[in-house]
């Protein structure tokens, strides 16, 4: 089941414009290792929920997995072949906005190889520019 909000106070939103990088969410802060975005753009829920199955299947239930974004965003579409006119389309699907910087998954309790792997796994299901982002230890 993919991720959305339980209650909104606006049905659809304009879609806004993306600059800058990230500033909030952009440091490993739960796990050890994690997959942080290089680009601008939308993730949809759905990419969300393919990712997650990616590592999950390859963790196989070792370790400990965060998600840090959530699709707040509702993204409206128009039916093929309509005419002009008549409004704006109804929600089609939902997206989070990301940054560059921004740390989409983490994971930690795993050995690095496989956390590294994982991450690699799950990398491949988003439209944008992924890299690993490894914690800083504050000795």
């Amino acid at each position: 089941m993919p991720l959305m909000p339980k209650r909104i106070k606006h049905r659809k939103v304009q879609r806004g414009r993306l600059k800058g990088k990230a500033t909030r969410g952009n440091s490993v802060a739960f796990g050890d290792v994690g997959l942080q975005c290089l680009e601008l753009g939308w993730i949809t829920a759905r990419q969300i929920e393919a990712g997650r199955i990616a590592i999950s299947h390859f963790l196989a239930r070792e370790g400990r997995m965060w998600i840090r974004v959530f699709p707040h965003k509702p993204v409206s579409a128009r039916a093929a072949e309509t005419r002009m006119g008549t409004g704006k389309g109804e929600p089609e699907y939902w997206a989070a906005e990301v940054k560059p910087g921004t740390i989409v998954f983490e994971i930690g309790g795993v050995p690095e190889d496989a956390a590294v792997q994982a991450l690699n796994r799950a990398a491949h299901k988003f439209p944008i520019k992924m890299r690993l982002a490894h914690r800083r230890h504050a000795w």
